[in-house]
């Protein structure tokens, strides 16, 4: 009996009038893998992830999830099934402190949104604590998020991210912005979680170094299709990515 995917995409599509940003995009995510979506931009990798965590709908094709089919549900509910992302421009409430915004997200996640009108600061301290601990930023746990440096915001939205529990983390360009040492640390703390936390991953990203250097498997969008997918030995090699994309030989 095959091994059911944890992620399933069936020939997935998006337009928007005249343009397909999604024509037709297969592939499955097993279970563990840190995989890598990458191509030029335009090629549909942000509306691919808007379709998976229910931003989008598909104008046709299937998404399956652990076998149930997630295609047309609600982004919060996809949450709450075990997928969770982060955004190219880190979404998080600037005159909360750090650790107030990731006590909403474990509130949210455990159905207790009303007890946001009342005096929060008691609910799940420890857990948003213990959170900020594992992305880095505990010792800024009472600093306002708008104070923060870019790098450390994007650890804050990752925390966020981590709260909902997810078996599935998706993160939309996760280096964007940063230096190449806070990329480094950064992606260094995101792999060090998803072993610890035994977490499957799939990010876009532009930063090859970025991309050779995190993703099991990558797969290539190019005018909305997949144009490779295969180890990242695999895909440098490619001779249609490198002409597309990467550029020169491999």
């Amino acid at each position: 009996m095959a091994e059911v995917a944890l992620l399933e995409v069936r020939g997935v599509c998006k337009a928007f009038g005249g343009v397909q940003a999604v024509a037709g995009v297969c592939f499955r995510l097993r279970g563990g893998d840190v995989q890598a979506v990458i191509g030029p931009n335009g090629a549909g990798k942000s509306t691919l992830f808007n379709l998976l965590t229910g931003q989008l709908r598909c104008d046709a094709g299937q998404i399956l999830f652990r076998g149930e089919r997630i295609d047309g549900t609600p982004p919060h509910q996809i949450w709450r099934k075990g997928i969770s992302r982060t955004f190219q421009v880190p979404a998080a409430f600037q005159s909360l402190t750090v650790r107030e915004n990731v006590q909403t997200a474990l509130l949210s996640r455990q159905g207790r949104s009303r007890n946001l009108a009342s005096r929060a600061a008691p609910l799940c301290e420890d857990a948003a604590s213990a959170l900020l601990a594992q992305v880095g930023l505990l010792a800024d746990a009472d600093e306002a998020c708008g104070n923060l440096s870019l790098g450390d915001v994007k650890r804050l939205e990752l925390a966020l991210a981590l709260a909902g529990e997810p078996a599935l983390l998706l993160l939309d360009e996760p280096a964007a912005g940063m230096s190449v040492d806070e990329r480094a640390d950064l992606m260094g703390a995101v792999l060090r979680i998803v072993r610890e936390r035994n977490l499957t991953v799939l990010f876009t990203e532009h930063d090859m170094d970025v991309v050779f250097g995190a993703a099991t498997r990558i797969l290539v969008l190019h005018q909305g299709r997949v144009l490779a997918e295969g180890s990242p030995a695999a895909v440098r090699e490619n001779a249609e990515v490198q002409r597309v994309y990467l550029g020169g030989a491999p």
